[in-house]
């Protein structure tokens, strides 16, 4: 090769490297943090009085999201155009398979879904403190009035309306949480006490039952006030309802001909009663029932359990279909037990350590293989992300629908598993889901409910 030819292949390689070098400085430093890009430029030209940019920082503030997925048709996701296409969208959109946000210029404190609706509420001092959205032919997200005809209410209610609670004083009063059955629903408030909406056909509401009574387009909402000490706690079955006390009490109502109230054998009780059984003496603080199953946490940390024991909820304790009274559950090899789920067929815990085991029938979580279990069987924290990489992810909340699961890691990442009817799941597809897989979501979960056939997560989100 003559020199002049191997000088011009030497420069042009030294000008394309040159190239390369100028061109990742600039894409660096463009995409450098503030603090970095004021040093990296401050090397170039020292002694320069330099703009500095502001770039997206450490703790941006994150704004408050509500995001739906699943069945679309009731209208419990909200989106009316879902179910009444807009404009360019020719068929109504039956299912949403991924999660959605939904517009709200509230902050959203608690979610609740139910058969085929929906409840949200708000800690805020506006008169407006709870929202409804879905089904409501028996009025379990309370009366909405038609515009065309002011004497009618809607069966379907397309997107987040107010539910009016007969407050004394409205300013003060907080609502702290909201729960929803097949078709009622209770509210609870922090110094006002319980109210209940819907369906009362076995008492489920806490309040006399009306024979004949005509709950569509019902404009009552009834105030419970049987309790020995402040409730703090409220749960919907399918159709009965616990009530947990600052006592660590548990009062019941409704439909117990699956002992699913608790109360021996009361098949009908509209009057709230305090459990006894196992739990005389015991301090819960927590309960949890979806189906015609219930289960609870004592401050020990241990489960007690009463209801339908078809797919072997109970089966640790007996062989029968059913426990008519609480019964504390011999667990053993679960450590201390922080927070219980339970419901169709399936129930799970999560202990203290961030563990979550499953027992009962159906998809548990442990794959295709690992249908039915009589006793708690832990699900492998891996599932969840912990890994070599990540060694202090744990799971902190667990929440359940009638046929699937979801929990939220101390990472703020959502997964969920189980029957994905309807595409409640969200993971993009109709298919259920044998172990659990992490749902995109675009900010920190916070809270998750979980339904029939839809879901609800609290996120705080960047966008």
């Amino acid at each position: 090769m003559s020199c002049r030819l191997r000088d011009q292949v030497l420069c042009g390689t030294m000008q394309r490297a040159s190239y390369l070098v100028l061109s990742f400085n600039i894409w660096n430093t463009k995409f450098m943090p503030v603090r970095h890009l004021a040093t990296a430029v401050g090397k170039t030209k020292q002694g320069d009085d330099l703009p500095t940019f502001q770039y997206v920082g450490r703790k941006p503030r994150r704004k408050d999201r509500v995001f739906v997925w699943g069945y679309s048709y009731t209208g419990a996701l909200g989106i009316p155009s879902f179910v009444v296409p807009d404009t360019g969208r020719k068929k109504p959109k039956q299912y949403q398979l991924t999660p959605y946000r939904l517009d709200m210029d509230e902050k959203i404190s608690s979610a609740a879904c139910g058969y085929g609706f929906t409840l949200l509420s708000s800690k805020t001092s506006d008169v407006t403190k709870v929202w409804g959205m879905g089904l409501n032919k028996d009025s379990q997200i309370g009366f909405h009035r038609s515009r065309r005809d002011r004497t009618k209410g809607y069966e379907y209610i397309l997107e987040p309306s107010p539910v009016p609670l007969p407050l004394d004083k409205p300013q003060s009063t907080r609502v702290l949480q909201v729960s929803c059955g097949r078709a009622h629903s209770l509210i609870l408030t922090d110094n006002e006490g319980v109210f209940s909406i819907g369906n009362n056909s076995y008492g489920q509401c806490a309040r006399k039952i009306v024979e004949g009574e005509i709950y569509s387009e019902s404009q009552l909402i009834h105030r419970v006030n049987r309790f020995e000490s402040r409730v703090v706690q409220v749960e919907c079955g399918q159709d009965h309802s616990l009530f947990r006390t600052e006592q660590g009490e548990v009062y019941s109502c409704g439909w117990g001909a699956d002992g699913q109230t608790g109360l021996g054998h009361y098949n009908v009780s509209s009057k709230p009663m305090k459990l006894s059984g196992d739990l005389a003496g015991v301090n819960v603080v927590q309960v949890a029932t979806y189906g015609d199953s219930c289960l609870a946490v004592s401050s020990e940390g241990n489960v007690y359990g009463w209801g339908n024991s078809e797919y072997l909820q109970f089966a640790s304790i007996t062989d029968l279909a059913q426990v008519n009274v609480p019964r504390l559950l011999p667990f053993q090899n679960v450590g201390k037990v922080k927070q219980v789920v339970c419901g169709g067929t399936s129930c799970a815990l999560l202990n203290e350590d961030g563990n979550v085991f499953v027992w009962g029938y159906g998809i548990l979580g442990k794959g295709p293989n690992f249908m039915e279990s009589s006793t708690p069987e832990i699900i492998p924290p891996t599932l969840f992300g912990l890994s070599d990489f990540n060694p202090n992810v744990k799971v902190s909340l667990i929440s359940s629908g009638l046929g699937h699961f979801a929990a939220i890691t101390n990472l703020g990442e959502l997964f969920a598993w189980g029957k994905n009817l309807r595409g409640c799941l969200g993971t993009g597809k109709c298919d259920d889901q044998y172990f659990p897989w992490r749902i995109t979501v675009p900010g920190e979960v916070v809270d998750v409910a979980c339904g029939v056939d839809h879901m609800v997560a609290l996120v705080k989100s960047l966008t």
